[in-house]
């Protein structure tokens, strides 16, 4: 165990805990001794997620949610609490990001993107930071996006949505600090599912300076770092996690 990042004892809430950068997260979460909320649209995912939690004797709560949805935000806080007695790490990662032509965008695919990337974890962080303060504290982190430091043609709703969660990081920090710290990582590209539609050459490639994405696991120690004490001097920061992008 390395006590820097030492969580034994923690519960830790993760939207789109259930694949890609998410599940990595839960995973050393558990490692590092926290019990683990892991949420996602499909529930069968989710209990696939908490079995691994609990093969490394740690407790799991699976459950099945859309977190764009508003009402959704609300009983997932409900259950992590009702489940654990509080939370004391939230990671709002569930996301999305279809590549479309602006003018082709409708009303629906705008507002679908929106709420998944910002409505959705600006209520979840809400009631999650507002118990977080009444309580012992806690930190909260937003899985944001380079496309909203280095915006990109053809997902101009996207990295808006994610722009205004750097925005909202901030404004929660100093809004519920000092008990509750607030960061967000600005992920670049990474090998997840998502990658399996780009080509061959954006799987092996990338124009940052590393000159390739991220594996999946290298997201890890960023997260560990602004979910543990490591970081107790950290908040309504935007860490980059990008390899580099520019």
């Amino acid at each position: 165990m390395d006590d820097l990042f030492d969580l034994t004892g923690k519960i830790a809430v993760v939207t789109g805990g259930s694949r890609g950068l998410g599940l990595q997260m839960v995973r050393a979460f558990a490692q590092r001794g926290a019990d683990v909320v892991i949420a996602s649209r499909k529930l069968d995912a989710c209990e696939a997620a908490a079995d691994e939690v609990r093969a490394m004797g740690r407790r799991a709560l699976a459950t099945a949610v859309n977190a764009s949805a508003w009402d959704q935000m609300d009983r997932l806080a409900e259950e992590a609490y009702a489940a654990f007695g509080r939370v004391d790490i939230l990671v709002n990662n569930a996301g999305m990001s279809p590549a479309m032509p602006s003018h082709e965008m409708t009303e629906a695919w705008f507002d679908k993107i929106v709420s998944l990337n910002f409505k959705g974890p600006f209520r979840l962080a809400a009631q999650v930071a507002k118990r977080m303060y009444d309580g012992d504290g806690g930190a909260i982190i937003n899985v944001s996006s380079s496309g909203a430091l280095v915006p990109l043609p053809m997902v101009v709703a996207y990295s808006g949505a994610k722009a205004a969660l750097n925005a909202m990081t901030v404004s929660l920090a100093r809004e519920y600090g000092p008990k509750v710290r607030v960061n967000a990582i600005s992920a670049g590209p990474f090998l997840t599912d998502i990658s399996k539609a780009w080509t061959e050459e954006a799987r092996e490639r990338s124009g940052n300076s590393l000159g390739r994405p991220g594996r999946p696991e290298e997201i890890v120690t960023t997260a560990l770092y602004l979910a543990s004490p490591a970081s107790s001097f950290t908040t309504g920061a935007i860490v980059r996690c990008d390899g580099g992008q520019s």
